[in-house]
């Protein structure tokens, strides 16, 4: 099995006769304890090209995220079945200049926070608004994220998925072709086609647990809008039981985001000897709690509104980009 791959590794990995040993990916441990996920080259080809068809053409990509996880092992390879190989973020001074180094009209794949870093610089946002297309993953991308884009000339596409779908399978809400997205009876979010994982490396059991029937079921809740597109309403287990009533955190985190004054936020938890648990935001902005409660009120209920405020200087991130809440809960 091929463990940790550089660029190198995949290019040979791709090329391989047969069907090769499957890359072992590991999962960003952002809510628990990592997991090895083992991908095979014919679930990675399919999303290659399933990725391809969406976007309606291919190129060069500038890797901007770590090749250790599957967003940029995806990045990596579907440069490199295009026939480039991906310009790294690293090697260059800015974004700007490496997406200059990639060539004309190149792809790249971007955490929200890596997107919201660039919209404020004036040349990486042009260079931004240079690309075939702005793939944006590895959590929420909020309203005021996707407007903000637009009026830059960037074409981003929100991203959703996960190592064990062989990175992001559902583009703007609409699965991509071949994979099947289906709601459980308990609100989880369930995927099937030729994308999936072959199972957890070490952990049958686990395998045995998710991998049903031929579908995947996730850890995350969700349901289909009035156009049948997929939202994700937050991991499962970071429904808020609080005083009797179901919090849906990541909707409430997502509502916070869309606020002025909010630069970044997340919600969640914590044990609270009144309410079981009580709703907590992490955010990174100027507001108050009575403010932040008004705001959330004025979409939702308002006893999914948090209780507690903790204004930061930035959210802890791991190396992937994504926030790491396993910090954020000290």
């Amino acid at each position: 099995m091929l463990h940790t791959p550089s660029v190198a590794d995949l290019e040979a990995w791709l090329a391989a006769p047969g069907e090769p040993e499957p890359v072992v990916v590991e999962t960003s441990g952002s809510t628990g304890r990592p997991k090895r996920v083992l991908l095979s080259r014919r679930a990675v080809l399919a999303s290659v090209r399933a990725t391809e068809a969406r976007l309606g053409g291919s190129g060069p990509w500038v890797l901007a995220l770590p090749a250790a996880y599957v967003a940029g092992l995806q990045v990596a390879c579907r440069s490199l079945v295009a026939g480039h190989r991906p310009v790294p973020l690293d090697d260059h001074a800015s974004l700007a200049d490496a997406i200059a180094a990639a060539g004309e009209a190149p792809y790249l794949s971007l955490v929200a926070t890596q997107l919201k870093r660039a919209l404020d610089d004036p040349r990486d946002s042009a260079a931004l608004a240079r690309c075939s297309a702005v793939l944006v993953g590895g959590g929420p991308v909020d309203r005021g994220l996707r407007e903000r884009s637009r009026l830059a000339g960037i074409r981003a596409v929100a991203t959703y998925g996960s190592a064990e779908t062989a990175g992001g399978c559902v583009y703007d809400g609409l699965p991509l072709d071949g994979v099947a997205v289906a709601i459980g009876v308990d609100g989880r979010v369930r995927i099937a086609g030729p994308v999936l994982f072959d199972g957890y490396d070490g952990d049958p059991d686990l395998t045995d647990e998710v991998l049903v029937d031929g579908w995947f079921l996730t850890a995350d809740a969700g349901r289909f809008d009035e156009d049948g597109r997929l939202q994700v309403l937050g991991r499962l287990d970071d429904m808020v039981i609080s005083g009797g009533v179901k919090v849906p955190a990541g909707v409430v985190a997502a509502r916070l985001r869309e606020h002025p004054a909010v630069r970044a936020a997340e919600v969640g938890g914590v044990d609270d000897e009144e309410w079981g648990r009580r709703v907590v935001a992490w955010v990174v902005g100027e507001l108050t709690l009575d403010e932040a409660r008004d705001w959330v009120a004025a979409s939702h209920p308002r006893s999914w509104a948090p209780r507690e405020l903790v204004l930061l200087e930035e959210l802890p991130l791991l190396s992937n980009g994504k926030v790491d809440r396993m910090a954020l809960r000290g």
